[in-house]
């Protein structure tokens, strides 16, 4: 029986699930089988972990005349963006609404364009991730667009970062107050990545960041090595571990760039909205 999770004065009852990947959490809501034509979603309010169900973001599935889904995602602020963690959450979902294929592969469209996810044998999911023509080397961080922009500064242990005051100097400086950068505290070492991410559009501290991930993981790439080739590398937020895969030439940059890890069913529930 599902969770129901009632606030005061709302009337029409909304259906949702709760996922997470590797902490990165997000409510998921079925636009196909429930009419939200008439709902007010208040995403601030619903994504509220005091007052609301509680979430980075908010993520609702509709159909696409040729593609298996349209996927659109809301930051827990209201804002839209492209997000990682939650496409693979949406592929998650999408798939026990019955909209991707029995071979568990899929195709969808997102904020950036259209993606290509498929469920590996370990119950992890693949998702494709948007070319990257270079890695912007700045004199003592770098910045990247990987379907949101990407602020990379590195540091000798992530852990140790008072990650909220640091990272508004960034978030808030005259250069990305108008438009917002997420900011990654990252340490590289020949084995991978450990990192902590700033999300603009949450306004805190994530537990991961699926589009910070694959941000960091090219970022290693130009620090550990920049010579051509196929790389997979490990990366560690503190919600848990994730994989990118990627290739490289200097004639063209990054192709072939894919984000691997779970995504997972938390619980169901009713929200009554207005």
């Amino acid at each position: 029986m599902p969770k129901y999770l009632r606030l005061l004065g709302r009337k029409v009852e909304v259906h949702f699930s709760k996922y997470h990947g590797t902490g990165n959490d997000f409510i998921l809501i079925d636009g196909v089988g429930q009419d939200l034509t008439p709902i007010k979603l208040d995403i601030p309010a619903l994504c509220d972990r005091h007052f609301g169900i509680g979430a980075d973001g908010l993520i609702v599935i509709q159909q696409h005349p040729e593609l298996d889904f349209h996927m659109i995602y809301y930051n827990s602020d209201g804002s839209q963006s492209f997000c990682g963690n939650g496409s693979r959450c949406a592929v998650a979902f999408a798939r026990t609404l019955g909209m991707v294929p029995e071979d568990g592969e899929t195709m969808f469209l997102s904020t950036d364009g259209v993606h290509h996810a498929q469920f590996l044998e370990n119950g992890e999911i693949r998702l494709s991730m948007a070319d990257v023509d270079a890695v912007e080397r700045r004199e003592n961080h770098y910045i990247l667009q990987t379907g949101s922009p990407h602020y990379i500064i590195e540091v000798d242990d992530p852990s140790a970062v008072d990650i909220i005051p640091e990272a508004h100097k960034i978030r808030y400086s005259d250069a990305f107050r108008e438009r917002g950068i997420n900011v990654n505290f990252v340490h590289f070492d020949p084995d991978g990545v450990r990192m902590r991410t700033y999300e603009r559009g949450v306004e805190d501290e994530t537990l991961s960041c699926g589009t910070g991930v694959t941000a960091s993981a090219l970022a290693w790439h130009v620090v550990m090595k920049e010579t051509d080739g196929a790389f997979n590398i490990p990366v560690s937020a503190p919600g848990g571990n994730l994989r990118v895969q990627f290739d490289y030439l200097h004639s063209t940059g990054y192709s072939n760039i894919f984000l691997q890890g779970p995504a997972l069913r938390v619980f169901d529930g009713v929200v009554v909205c207005d």
